[in-house]
């Protein structure tokens, strides 16, 4: 912009002096008005060359770059303790089932006949089994208890023993096959252990 102001400045100065009658008629000095305008011309094309430059490069400015912020989850997962429960008491009445002895199930019988049912078991209680533990009649079929009654031990078997214990029964005399269990009841009446089956076939 002072480079415009300057060159009309110095047009304005040369067209004044061109103009003004000097008394003395001095000699003129020749203007070259075709390299003034040229210089003018190239003056003008050299500013607006240097506006369009500086407008280009704002334009293709590269604009600053902006921060990233990167977020990191926290864990959400929560620990369960494990919690061990550790037994303080063994119970005291206990049984489990080894084998039969006789009259494995499904063995066939008459009609009426009277037999001796006896299974192998073992004691998994802490406490002793006397003579005034008893077998006694669970649940099964109709007439499933065969007509048997509640049975005492006869001989005490202790803590961690095996033992045989048997009771008298008698088959019905309809034909076809029945199921009774019985249990191991103490002397307080609680039965205990491995359910006992007896599954015969009335032929």
């Amino acid at each position: 912009m002072k480079t415009k102001i300057l060159i009309c400045t110095i047009l304005v100065s040369i067209l004044l002096t061109a103009c003004g009658a000097a008394p003395a008629q001095p000699t003129a000095t020749p203007v070259d008005v075709d390299g003034i305008k040229t210089s003018v011309a190239a003056t003008l094309f050299a500013d607006a060359a240097g506006t369009a430059t500086e407008i280009a490069a704002a334009i293709t400015a590269t604009p600053e770059a902006t921060s990233t912020v990167t977020i990191t989850p926290t864990s959400s997962i929560i620990e369960t303790p494990t919690i061990t429960i550790t037994p303080t008491e063994t119970m005291c009445d206990d049984m489990i089932f080894i084998s039969d002895v006789t009259v494995p199930d499904n063995s066939a019988m008459s009609p009426g006949q009277e037999f001796v049912k006896t299974w192998k078991v073992k004691n998994t209680g802490a406490c002793s089994w006397k003579t005034n533990y008893v077998i006694v009649y669970g649940w099964g079929d109709p007439e499933g208890q065969m007509s048997g009654q509640s049975t005492a031990l006869t001989a005490e078997v202790l803590p961690n023993a095996e033992g045989e214990i048997s009771i008298n029964l008698k088959a019905p005399t309809p034909l076809g096959t029945y199921h009774g269990y019985w249990r191991l009841s103490n002397n307080n009446g609680y039965t205990f252990g491995t359910p006992l089956s007896v599954v015969i076939v009335v032929q």
